[in-house]
C-alpha cells in the first residue's frame, strides 16, 4: 500500500444509485484465481456490447478523456451486493485511486480500505454541486487527505468540500500502512509475549 497524501485526478461520473458488485465486475468475468487482469473487465456489461469486448461508445469510460479517469463519482449505496473483493481489484486495476459517493455498501467499503482504494462519502448538496460541474465539462479534482478537503482545480469551476474519515484509517493511508504492517511494528513485544507464554502455559505450545 503506497502512502496517500495529496492526489489530483480526472473525475468520471456515473450518476446511478445501488451499483452492485455484479455490475462492477460480473461473476462471469471471474474465471481465474489470480488477482490480476480485472481492470479491463470493470463494468463489462456496460462497457462492452458483446462477449468479444466490442466497446460501447456511449459508456463514459470508453470516451476521451475519461479513459484515464482516476476518481469515480457516483450515487447512493455504491458497491452493494456480494462481498467479492474482485470488485475493488477491478476498480484499482483500471486506475481509480478515489471513489466518491453519496454512500457505500459497508463490506465493499471495508474491502476498498484494505486494498488502498480511498472511499469518500459526501453530502447530497456536495454531490449535486460536483455532479453539475462534471456534466458541464471534464473536471480535475484535488484530494487532500491530510486536510480532508476536496477541491476543483479547473478554472471557473468552484467546488470545495471537507470530508470525514476515521482517524485510524486516515493514518493508514497517509503512512501507506495497513493493519498487518501496523501490527508488525510491535513484533518485538509480540515475540516477548510468546516466549513468556511458553513458560507460563507450556501445554499450549506442544505440537
Amino acid at each position: 500500500m503506497k502512502p496517500f497524501q495529496v492526489f489530483t485526478g480526472l473525475i468520471a461520473h456515473l450518476p446511478y444509485d445501488n451499483i452492485d458488485t455484479d455490475a462492477i465486475i460480473p461473476s462471469r468475468e471471474i474465471v481465474s484465481p489470480e488477482k490480476s487482469g480485472f481492470g479491463e473487465k470493470l463494468f463489462s456489461s456496460w462497457r462492452y456490447l458483446d462477449k468479444q469486448y466490442t466497446e460501447n461508445s456511449e459508456f463514459i469510460l470508453n470516451k476521451e478523456p475519461y479513459r484515464s479517469s482516476s476518481i469515480l463519482l457516483t450515487g447512493y449505496n455504491f458497491g452493494c451486493g456480494s462481498s467479492r473483493e474482485m470488485a475493488v481489484w477491478a476498480l484499482a486495476q483500471f486506475g481509480f485511486k478515489v471513489i466518491i459517493a453519496r454512500s457505500f455498501g459497508e463490506i465493499f467499503r471495508n474491502n476498498c480500505n484494505k486494498n488502498g482504494l480511498l472511499t469518500i462519502q459526501i453530502s447530497d448538496a456536495a454531490y449535486l454541486s460536483l455532479s453539475e460541474l462534471c456534466n458541464k465539462s471534464p473536471n480535475q479534482l484535488k484530494v487532500n487527505l491530510e486536510d480532508q478537503l476536496l477541491q476543483s482545480v479547473n478554472q471557473n469551476a468552484e467546488f470545495e468540500f471537507h470530508f470525514d474519515i476515521d482517524t485510524t484509517l486516515k493514518e493508514y493511508f497517509l503512512s501507506g500502512q495497513d493493519a498487518i504492517t501496523k501490527t508488525l511494528e510491535h513484533k518485538l513485544a509480540i515475540n516477548e509475549f510468546f516466549q513468556a507464554d511458553k513458560k507460563t502455559r507450556p501445554w499450549m505450545w506442544q505440537s
